[in-house]
């Protein structure tokens, strides 16, 4: 299956305007994401979709090629949905901006599980909850079946575990999707329901109506998102204890 790769950035971005650009240890948040994607095995290409001329400037200058899209989209999975509707290949992934430690494994990991799953019109990624931002409304938790399909996704420490039994597995996922090209342009014609709207999780549109989402999981990596200021220095010291520039 041929899949694409791509990375929608705006410039309004909530607690953090600007941030796709934000320096971290001397490159644009947006190159590293670019860079990292780019060792996805899976992918043809990675694009940048955009409707700021900054970013799109930026992106260029360091080799990216850039979608110029509306600047009316309420979510990611939106705008790609834009720039889908130009491409034929079977699988897009909607890779989010601000994850800078992207790695190329976790992509393939989410293309990998369509291909397992022939019946999931998407899939994600996911990885071991560190108890540590349980409380943290920034890092999404995710419920699985026995199948590895999400139940729910919330900001909210899910499942609470009330008896002293075995204690479930807390999952904390990875904000990444990859979709059938023919869902996608499905999904984006869905209306935002009213759990995409409290938790502000668009993953929660396609599970309001019924769709199901095959999750990977993932080992030897976490997710870092930059979702504040304050985040930029706990990338930057992840990035000197991996070694890497």
């Amino acid at each position: 299956m041929r899949a694409v790769g791509v990375i929608p950035a705006r410039v309004g971005a909530g607690r953090f305007p600007g941030k796709a650009l934000a320096p971290i240890a001397g490159l644009p948040m947006i190159q590293r994401v670019w860079e990292g994607a780019q060792t996805a095995k899976t992918l043809r290409t990675v694009l940048i979709a955009t409707d700021d001329a900054h970013i799109a400037d930026a992106a260029v200058a360091f080799g990216a090629e850039v979608v110029m899209t509306r600047p009316d989209h309420p979510t990611g999975s939106d705008r790609i949905a834009e720039v889908a509707r130009g491409l034929d290949d079977e699988i897009i992934v909607d890779i989010q901006a601000d994850e800078p430690l992207i790695e190329g494994f976790v992509i393939d990991a989410a293309v990998e599980a369509l291909h397992e799953d022939p019946e999931a019109p998407m899939a994600t990624v996911v990885h071991a909850a560190d108890p540590a931002a349980a409380g943290n409304a920034d890092r999404v938790k995710v419920v699985l079946d026995r199948a590895g399909h999400a139940l729910y996704f919330s900001r909210s420490p899910i499942p609470a575990q009330r008896s002293t039994g075995t204690a479930p597995h807390h999952w904390q996922h990875v904000g990444l999707y990859a979709y059938r090209r023919p869902f996608l342009l499905e999904f984006a014609a869905l209306p935002r329901g009213p759990l995409e709207r409290a938790e502000e999780l668009e993953q929660l549109r396609a599970l309001e109506h019924g769709h199901r989402i095959r999750c990977a999981i993932v080992e030897g990596w976490s997710s870092t998102p930059v979702d504040a200021p304050k985040d930029v220095a706990v990338v930057e010291a992840r990035l000197k204890l991996l070694g890497r520039r």
